[in-house]
């Protein structure tokens, strides 16, 4: 994910203080994106987004005024197109469903870990670094792509979903690429079992490889994070 030219604004919508205080932090935490402000109600979110800009609200569906959705149903009626978060312990399908057609781009279901939020704020920071005009199907579906989570069922046979996100994190986060080896340091692994996940990436058309030449020997492989940029 390329470093965008200012920080992604994120309004922290929570009821319970300690909660929101939590996602604050956890926010501040993620390169690229700055907490615009913490309210603990729908009144106040109205009323913070009209004086503030804002670009994502990380939002918690049980309001002590309103539920989240009916906020983000009256924003679009208003024509506000701020991105939505939601955050909730929710797990009503239905409730899934209508976020989705409000334009929430993403769930994080609670409890939940800051490598949860951080790889959610990560996909959808994807997401929006897209940009120009799709001239195909592929190129369109790529745009989408950093939305959804990963197929855990289609991992092969001995690669785990949290070791997958550790080495992905680990990949998104470097600018220049990383080598297995530095992989595999970076995240606690060997290098053989580093290759197996970046190889997976690459014939998953989310990450490539080159050759890093300039060594004595045989170059060793490069991987880099394909960034969704036109």
């Amino acid at each position: 994910m390329s470093e965008p030219s200012s920080p992604i604004r994120v309004l922290v919508v929570e009821d319970d203080p300690v909660a929101a205080d939590a996602h604050a932090l956890y926010v501040e935490r993620v390169s690229g994106f700055t907490v615009a402000g913490v309210v603990h109600s729908r009144t106040a979110a109205v009323r913070a987004l009209e004086r503030i800009p804002v670009d994502l609200l990380l939002l918690d569906l049980y309001l002590p005024d309103g539920h989240g959705l009916h906020l983000v149903r009256s924003l679009r009626a208003a024509g506000h197109a701020v991105d939505v978060i939601a955050v909730t312990s929710a797990r009503d399908l239905a409730v899934v469903r209508e976020g989705v057609s409000l334009g929430v781009v993403q769930y994080v279901l609670k409890p939940f870990t800051f490598a949860t939020l951080r790889d959610r704020l990560g996909r959808y920071a994807e997401f929006r670094a897209a940009a120009g005009e799709a001239s195909s199907q592929d190129e369109v579906d790529r745009a989408l792509a950093p939305l959804r989570a990963p197929q855990r069922g289609d991992l092969p046979k001995g690669l785990s979903g949290p070791t997958l996100d550790a080495v992905t994190h680990a990949l998104r986060d470097s600018a220049v690429g990383m080598t297995a080896s530095e992989v595999g340091s970076a995240v606690g692994i060997s290098r053989i079992t580093a290759r197996r996940y970046l190889e997976h990436l690459v014939k998953g058309e989310r990450a490539a490889r080159s050759p890093q030449y300039g060594q004595i020997g045989r170059p060793e492989l490069q991987y880099r994070w394909l960034r969704t940029q036109r």
